[in-house]
């Protein structure tokens, strides 16, 4: 034969039920805090390496670059030519904007900041690869590498490009692509 209980056994207290609710509480935080814990150093290692960071950008100072000459940099493992152009390549470039052109591009859309802001027409910000076959062209204002547009040849296939990289002759599909950039004071730009 079973004994009674006493009234209220069974039956949990209201202090039984907030010292459950705390240890509930304490035990679930507990647990997350030791995931997070536990997951922070896998998370981190996905993080790319401070030498890879410091090739995503690359500063590039303006005021050692005369006009009518162009640099050549390296960003990300690529290279980009930094162009000072003269008044009459961008003359050249602005009177071509009205040219039969296999891809057809403004040249103030050439020289704008990777953040939409304007440009300036002196200086053409271009990756320098072939978007045929990604060979590096050849200048054309350099002796003996004369282009018929004045801006680059690649004399590996033949495209040639105007003075604002445009394609205008030649297997290349597309112009030569505007590097990412924006200026960070008159005489500084920042690549990526």
């Amino acid at each position: 034969m079973a004994e009674p209980k006493p009234a209220g056994a069974g039956h949990d207290t209201p202090a039984d039920q907030g010292r459950r609710d705390f240890i509930f509480i304490a035990a679930g935080s507990a647990a997350a805090v030791g995931a997070g814990a536990t997951a922070w150093p896998f998370i981190g290692q996905m993080n790319p390496a401070a030498d890879t960071l410091a090739l995503s950008t690359t500063e590039v100072d303006l005021s050692a670059v005369e006009v009518g000459q162009q640099i050549k940099v390296m960003w990300q493992g690529r290279p980009v030519f930094v162009r000072h152009r003269t008044q009459t390549e961008i003359a050249a470039a602005l009177r071509d904007d009205y040219a039969t052109l296999k891809d057809p591009q403004k040249d103030e859309d050439r020289i704008k900041q990777s953040d939409g802001a304007a440009g300036k027409p002196e200086w053409l910000i271009l990756q320098a690869n072939c978007t045929h076959l990604g060979c590096v062209p050849l200048p054309s204002f350099d002796p003996g590498y004369r282009g018929a547009f004045g801006g680059w040849f690649c004399p590996c296939h033949g495209s040639d490009f105007d003075t604002s990289g445009r394609i205008r002759r030649g297997p290349a599909p597309i112009n030569l692509l505007v590097a990412p950039f924006v200026y960070m004071n008159d005489t500084t730009i920042r690549i990526g």
